[in-house]
């Protein structure tokens, strides 16, 4: 045994090691069969202040074809914030640094605490791994009928993470279950997002809440906060960004 208890890790890593290493989605096609996906989305959520014409960061996006989303903030009367999405992380640090590096949107004063970043993920059951991955979030944050929005970030506390994977599965399946009867209800949707190793705070998730009205959206996360995830099993949440859409880009 090492000192530090860690007798089970390979001395060193072996290029034949990284070649067993499979880090694709998982899901399961209608025959129980094991289904996989290399693709994946990543969601970039900047905000910023100062802003006192809104009609010039719209002309801008459009002029530039950004794939994305601008919201104005319901509690900054000069506030905004921008989604932006793609299946390369590399275009956030290409053609979007150079965009928001040039007027309007290098005027603004950028509101850092809400910087989020994230990726889609699955959770190993769903038949459609496009649609999980790519198509719904898309198709939500583009989605003309629902307008409102509540962006966040969280961490769970490592609790949750000493649980078998039955308990987790169990408590779960109740956060997912107020989830898919708003969804049924079309009162709210969500976009989950893992944010491992991509946030600045270390969080683990970021949760966008879309919907036709504001406060469906509120109730959700009242809901949520009587769950046993939110009050026994999460370490912090927030800070949370409220507002409506102001633009989308076209979902063609």
């Amino acid at each position: 045994m090492k000192p530090n208890g860690l007798s089970t890790l390979p001395e060193r890593v072996t290029a034949s090691d990284l070649d067993t290493l499979d880090l694709s989605e998982k899901g399961r096609s209608a025959e129980g069969e094991v289904i996989s996906s290399n693709r994946r989305l990543f969601m970039q959520f900047m905000a910023f202040g100062g802003v006192t014409d809104t009609a010039a960061l719209i002309a801008a996006l459009e002029a530039n074809q950004a794939r994305g989303v601008l919201y104005e903030d319901i509690n900054d009367p000069q506030g905004v914030a921008l989604l932006t999405f793609s299946e390369s992380p590399d275009y956030f640090v290409t053609e979007m640094r150079r965009f928001l590096n040039q007027p309007p949107f290098v005027d603004l004063t950028p509101k850092p605490e809400h910087t989020m970043l994230g990726r889609t993920y699955a959770l190993g059951y769903e038949s459609d791994l496009e649609e999980t991955l790519i198509g719904r979030p898309i198709r939500r944050v583009l989605d003309p009928a629902l307008p409102w929005v509540v962006w966040y970030p969280l961490r769970r506390a490592g609790s949750f993470e000493q649980l078998s994977s039955q308990e987790q599965n169990v408590i779960l399946m109740e956060h997912g279950g107020i989830g898919r009867a708003y969804g049924k209800a079309r009162l709210g949707y969500d976009i989950r997002l893992v944010c491992h190793g991509l946030d600045k705070n270390d969080n683990d998730f970021v949760v966008g809440l879309v919907g036709p009205e504001l406060y469906p959206l509120s109730t959700i996360v009242q809901r949520m906060r009587k769950t046993k995830q939110t009050s026994l099993h999460l370490e912090r949440l927030g800070p949370f960004f409220i507002g409506k859409v102001a633009w989308q880009a076209s979902q063609t």
